[in-house]
């Protein structure tokens, strides 16, 4: 697809990977819809950027996710890229995290995406020129779960399913999908890590990071490709995190 004057929706675009995504779609050329929960901080993200629009969002709420694309449509007229980047976590085992942090969880990580790539799909169907592209946000915990991490590590699961799903069900109005799974970006979600984080063996083993930025240039990578070409799965981690071999 053509990068620049392309139309995109970032998810959790305040703080972290999304920050760092906007900001690079932003610079290649893309008008980025910026959504998220705290209007304060989506403000700081679209400092100094014409091509940004602030859209605070919970993607929990059907009718604020609706509203984002209806404000994305009337501004810009179309959505060629969507980027399901909302997300949060919650500490427990299975017998151990609350009913209500596992469906906190489960309604922004999963709900939330389901409910911005449909909105995003009817979209990509109805414009002209037809199509777009959408890059769900998994985690290497799609693969590899950390301990203590049973309701993120079913919704980042979840995701690849979903992915799948509307890659398959795209095809046939030029919609591509795909997902990028990221560990130990250099974020404040992931700050604690450096100092020791819990393993499967039980021991606290201090794991590096690797700087955000590179997070962001893989999703610009994935969403340069023309629309015929479609990396479906990405994987990018600090070169010696401990995630081949866990356990």
């Amino acid at each position: 697809m053509t990068v620049s004057g392309g139309v995109a929706v970032v998810t959790g675009a305040g703080s972290g990977i999304g920050r760092a995504v906007a900001h690079a779609l932003l610079e290649a050329g893309y008008r980025v819809a910026l959504a998220g929960r705290r209007e304060d901080a989506l403000r700081e993200t679209a400092e100094g950027y014409a091509d940004a629009l602030v859209v605070p969002c919970d993607v929990t709420s059907p009718a604020s996710v609706a509203n984002l694309f209806d404000r994305v449509r009337d501004t810009w007229g179309r959505v060629d890229l969507l980027f399901n980047n909302a997300g949060i976590g919650a500490h427990g085992a299975v017998d151990e995290v609350s009913l209500e942090d596992w469906e906190r969880v489960i309604a922004t990580n999963l709900t939330g995406a389901f409910l911005c790539a449909r909105h995003a799909v009817r979209i990509m169907k109805e414009q002209d020129p037809q199509g777009g592209r959408i890059i769900n946000n998994g985690s290497i915990a799609a693969y590899a779960p950390r301990p203590a991490s049973v309701a993120y590590t079913a919704s980042k699961h979840a995701i690849t399913g979903l992915t799948k799903s509307i890659s398959l069900d795209g095809r046939p109005y030029n919609i591509a999908c795909g997902q990028i799974d990221i560990g130990n970006a250099a974020t404040d979600m992931t700050a604690a890590v450096e100092h020791g984080a819990l393993q499967a063996d039980g021991r606290i083993v201090p794991e590096k990071r690797f700087d955000v930025r590179h997070a962001a240039s893989a999703v610009l990578y994935m969403a340069s490709l023309p629309l015929d070409t479609n990396v479906l799965f990405l994987t990018i981690t600090a070169t010696t995190m401990p995630f081949i071999g866990r356990g």
